[in-house]
């Protein structure tokens, strides 16, 4: 706790008056300090003024029962599987992109994901893309299914289908980034949002 200046005692201050008048100023122009207003008495010290606590805002009543705004929008930041798809560069013949993604194109092979845990898709996945890029074909169908949409009560918001978002990635890392030129989103006639186009390098 700070304590208060108790002030001069009158010795003190004719101890002081004495000092003051003999002492030579080192700046005559400039008046000497008051001890006595430098340190005044405990009881005229100046009182503080406390800063007052700001007004809370005015928050509106709400009764029991009463129904609370509609929060059941769901956020999703994220571009889409299907945007990032789209925005990726074009890394095979424009031509055969053209026909493959009006679904001109039959896949030569095709695996169904649907229904598998990511524990149980990925392997499948990988031996798939490995045997086809050994047997030389080119396009190849990936079926994952669209996904159901579970609970999201959770402050982050879930995709849904975990599947269908974490196949793409798949795809772009090793050991199948090698051998994976292009995937894109099947059309309808091939299964639409719940399948992939994956078009294989050329074997050398």
């Amino acid at each position: 706790m700070t304590r208060r200046p108790r002030g001069l005692r009158p010795e003190e201050r004719e101890l002081w008056q004495r000092i003051a008048a003999s002492a030579q100023p080192l700046h005559p122009g400039r008046p000497a300090a008051d001890p006595v207003a430098a340190h005044p008495p405990a009881h005229q010290v100046p009182q503080v003024d406390v800063p007052r606590k700001k007004p809370r805002p005015d928050v509106q009543d709400f009764r029991i029962g009463q129904s609370a705004p509609d929060l059941a929008f769901r956020m999703d930041l994220a571009p889409s599987i299907t945007d990032r798809l789209s925005a990726a560069p074009l890394r095979m013949d424009h031509k055969t992109h053209k026909t493959m993604t009006r679904g001109r194109l039959e896949p030569e092979a095709r695996i169904d994901l649907h229904g598998m845990t990511l524990a149980e898709a990925h392997p499948e996945l990988t031996h798939f893309i490995l045997r086809s890029a050994t047997a030389g074909r080119r396009l190849v169908l990936v079926i994952t299914g669209k996904g159901k949409r579970g609970l999201d009560n959770g402050p982050i918001p879930q995709r849904q289908g975990v599947l269908r978002h974490q196949v793409p990635q798949w795809l772009t890392m090793p050991p199948l980034g090698a051998l994976v030129l292009q995937v894109v989103q099947a059309h309808l006639k091939h299964g639409g949002a719940g399948a992939y186009y994956v078009y294989l390098r050329r074997g050398r």
